[in-house]
């Protein structure tokens, strides 16, 4: 007999397929390790940063559309502003001449622009010149180049809290007519820069007092008729700029009356006692008159008798009164 047929061996054999995209979840993953390595440094750099530096970002984030370079100004919204001292009013100084070193047309006016600190702040000084740097001869109106520098000098003032204060100088040359003098010239000039730089980026508030000298305070005294003499100059006080002495009969008048009526009050207090000391002397002095007078009043005891040894002896005489 044959041997029985072995069944076939089948063998089935599965591919093995690559498993579906998993959608790169390692990528964001990686992104968010990035991201917090960034705000690890971010943190790092603002706790080494100035406190100025920290303020500003401050200002930026609660009101980034308005904050941008004009922070405090007007025209920067609600951010914080930055107070300068006497310490920090040097780095004002070469912050502004940075910016003004950017105008395409510094080489023009470098000689013109004058910033010194004095006791009541930083002075910035627009000189003119026969023909009119900053402003058209004789007139108001600035000029294309003192109105780009006015709202330079905005842009960068109005970051700050202190207090500006804006003059107007002339020279000694009159003018013709009587209608209008330096003094309305000064004022205006002064008054005209104030509104531009107000436009520009000073805050309503910042400007406190806008003066006309016309030709009371020149700057040169041995040329009175010099053009250096008209002059726009714009003073940055210190937080603690120091204050117009009072007139006379004011407070030193008020202080000098007290201490007056203290001096007096004081003499009468003294007067009184030097007058009280001899008072009670003279009172001592009768209350030991009076003790006296006491003690002498008062008979004084006689002794007592000896005994009668005879009748030739005499009777003891009582004594005297002192």
């Amino acid at each position: 007999m044959s041997a029985p047929a072995t069944p076939p061996i089948i063998v089935i054999k599965k591919k093995g397929g690559h498993a579906g995209h998993h959608g790169g979840a390692w990528k964001v993953a990686y992104a968010d390790f990035v991201t917090a390595m960034m705000a690890f440094f971010i943190v790092m750099w603002l706790l080494s940063s100035t406190e100025e530096v920290r303020k500003a970002i401050a200002g930026y984030f609660r009101d980034p559309k308005g904050h941008g370079a004009q922070m405090g100004s007007s025209m920067g919204g609600n951010g914080p502003s930055v107070t300068l001292t006497k310490n920090s009013m040097d780095k004002l100084k070469d912050k502004l001449q940075e910016a003004i070193k950017q105008s395409p047309q510094f080489e023009k006016m470098k000689n013109y622009v004058e910033m010194t600190i004095t006791g009541e702040g930083l002075r910035i000084e627009l000189l003119e010149t026969e023909k009119g740097m900053f402003f058209e001869s004789g007139q108001p109106v600035p000029t294309g180049l003192g109105k780009e520098l006015l709202e330079k000098l905005a842009h960068e003032l109005g970051t700050m809290k202190n207090t500006i204060l804006v003059e107007g100088h002339t020279d000694a040359a009159q003018y013709q007519g009587a209608q209008y003098s330096n003094w309305e010239l000064s004022a205006d000039r002064a008054n005209a820069a104030r509104k531009i730089m107000q436009e520009a980026g000073l805050r309503a508030d910042q400007v406190t007092q806008v003066r006309g000298f016309a030709d009371q305070q020149l700057r040169q005294p041995d040329k009175p008729d010099d053009p250096a003499n008209r002059r726009v100059t714009i003073i940055v006080q210190f937080p603690d700029a120091p204050e117009a002495p009072p007139a006379k009969g004011g407070k030193e008048g008020e202080e000098g009356a007290a201490k007056g009526e203290e001096g007096k009050e004081g003499g009468g207090k003294e007067g009184a006692a030097k007058e009280g000391a001899p008072k009670e002397a003279a009172k001592g002095g009768e209350a030991k008159k009076a003790e006296g007078h006491a003690e002498a009043a008062k008979p004084e005891e006689k002794p007592p008798a000896a005994p009668k040894e005879g009748a030739s002896k005499p009777p003891a005489k009582p004594a005297e009164k002192k």
